[in-house]
């Protein structure tokens, strides 16, 4: 593990949404490396090795739900965390949920809710049983 908490892949295409997650997660402790959709996710997860994973969903070249169903399906990346944080429609929490996805987190987003989601997906702790659109969610898999 990286950083004081741990190593964070944030992938979002949306510059300032990168930097604002990138800067909330910094300052609680996280090293924090950023990638612009799914395609560059999957380029830089064996080299950063990351503790847990954050997605958009609606992004260019491979969206979150493609990129978090390509994660699970690859046996070295299948254990990580991953958190879907997007506008959480029911289409996305259900075919997030179907491709695995841990948690979500709905935007716009409240910076200590992230954190403390990010915490716990780093731990691996079971998130709180919420509706995925208003805030964290568990969805399909279990931790461990």
């Amino acid at each position: 593990m990286s950083g004081a908490y741990g190593r964070v892949l944030v992938v979002d295409d949306n510059k300032v949404i990168r930097q604002l997650i990138r800067v909330n997660l910094e300052l609680e402790g996280f090293e924090v490396v950023t990638a612009a959709d799914g395609v560059e996710c999957l380029d830089l997860v064996h080299q950063v090795c990351p503790d847990a994973i954050t997605l958009d969903v609606v992004m260019p070249r491979l969206d979150g739900l493609q990129t978090a169903a390509r994660l699970r399906a690859d046996p070295r990346t299948s254990h990580l965390p991953v958190a879907i944080i997007s506008a959480c429609t029911q289409y996305e929490v259900d075919a997030g949920a179907s491709a695995g996805v841990d948690v979500f987190l709905e935007k716009p987003f409240e910076p200590s809710e992230l954190v403390r989601i990010v915490h716990r997906l780093v731990r691996r702790e079971d998130p709180p049983e919420l509706d995925g659109r208003h805030g964290a969610g568990r969805a399909g898999r279990t931790a461990g």
